[in-house]
């Protein structure tokens, strides 16, 4: 089946999830931030205490999404939505009325749990379950909706904020969800898909379906992470401290605004290119290579300063970005089966929460306390390809055992 046939008979639930990370936007860390200096300068924090509470939010969203996100494995999608929507809606509005630390610190919770992490799990978990053959086709479309939110909404948020100010902002951006995201997504998912004969048989599927306790008791799980986690935790670091690093540079906020663009475009086409050499080769073939456009982006913008190097470094970062994001979703079916997956994606989710936490108050005191951010930027890509030795290393293993497997099991 032809890429452009896919998305045609499957328009509706490929549009469900690509709207339903688009909308995670309002709880990631590139749209949060945005807000960071208002935030600052209103409470008086510095970029390391502003960073530690972002940093507790964050963690106490990742241990409750551990348990949270199990109910997409007996929830329909359309019903999860319905719950997790309206609830970043409602913690949007709160950061427009938030007047307490306490408060903020709850709000940030609210967003980083249901924004970044139920509405990107509901979306890619179903992905992951409904398709076979073209798996790694449908998570590329679905993730390309945060790739859409990191091109557009910044853009917008930058716009509209000089008129109406942070806070009358977020307020819009509440009323979006439910005026726009609730109806439309809830319209698209209400509908389950359910496997056809022309969906073909994937030859790159676990020979069994692996149970929770039994995948955090797998050492390949572990080291896989070192590898999967490293683009949400450098990304998030960066752009959680972009205001911090344009004054450094001497660039504007409006120009590193803009070149999100640059990089959403980047990763969507090799979001797309990664869905097709996933669906071609598989998940676990691209794990040694993906994370060395990242090491290269880390790199460039460590030592360049001059403000071409903004673009470049985005554009490198969308490469690495199209190719995690896709194989994020399309790599545990691929491990671990899809009996369990929802269970098993919310502990990588969680996991990730952390990681995406660590890096801003990590970051932020040790900017407090004197340490080049460019030095930091640098061991980020160093880290990237000393990494990508693990992760050839772990995909010999994962090959080897499933074929071990289904030769045991007669498959």
């Amino acid at each position: 089946m032809s890429f452009f046939a896919f998305l045609r008979e499957n328009v509706r639930w490929l549009a469900g999830g690509f709207l339903l990370t688009c909308f995670s936007s309002f709880g990631q860390t590139f749209f949060i931030s945005l807000s960071s200096g208002s935030i600052r300068a209103e409470y008086g924090l510095s970029h390391g205490e502003f960073g530690t509470l972002y940093m507790l939010a964050t963690l106490a969203s990742a241990l409750t999404l551990s348990q949270v996100g199990k109910i997409v494995d007996v929830m329909s999608v359309s019903r999860v939505a319905l719950i997790v929507i309206p609830l970043l809606a409602l913690f949007s509005a709160s950061m427009a009325l938030v007047n307490s630390l306490p408060l903020l610190l709850l709000t940030i919770f609210g967003l980083r749990l249901f924004g970044q992490g139920m509405m990107t799990h509901n979306a890619i978990t179903a992905m992951g379950r409904w398709y076979v053959a073209q798996r790694g086709r449908a998570v590329s479309v679905a993730t390309l909706g945060q790739q859409a939110g990191e091109a557009v909404f910044p853009i917008v948020y930058v716009s509209i904020v000089a008129s109406v100010g942070w806070r009358n902002t977020w307020l819009l951006s509440a009323l979006l969800l439910m005026a726009v995201a609730l109806p439309v997504i809830y319209t698209l998912m209400r509908v389950e898909r359910q496997p056809r004969s022309s969906d073909g048989v994937e030859a790159n599927s676990a020979p069994r379906d692996w149970t929770r306790p039994e995948v955090l008791r797998d050492p390949v799980f572990w080291l896989t992470l070192l590898g999967i986690l490293a683009p949400g935790f450098i990304g998030t670091t960066i752009f959680f401290h972009q205001v911090y690093l344009v004054e450094l540079r001497g660039w504007s906020l409006e120009l590193f605004a803009g070149s999100f663009a640059f990089m959403a475009g980047m990763t969507i086409i090799f979001a797309l290119i990664g869905g097709v050499l996933i669906d071609r080769f598989s998940a676990v073939s691209l794990l040694p290579t993906f994370l060395l456009p990242l090491a290269a982006s880390c790199f460039l913008l460590a030592g360049i300063e001059a403000q071409w190097g903004v673009f470049a470094f985005m554009a490198l970062l969308g490469v690495s970005y199209g190719l995690s994001s896709t194989l994020f979703g399309a790599l545990w079916p691929e491990v671990y089966g899809t009996r369990h997956l929802g269970s098993i994606r919310a502990v990588v989710i969680a996991l990730m929460v952390f990681a995406t936490a660590m890096g801003p108050g990590v970051t932020g005191f040790l900017i407090d306390f004197g340490v080049s951010y460019p030095l930091q930027i640098l061991l980020m890509g160093v880290y990237c390809v000393a990494i990508c030795l693990v992760m050839a290393i772990v995909s010999g293993k994962v090959v080897r055992r499933n074929r071990a497997i289904a030769a045991a099991m007669g498959t």
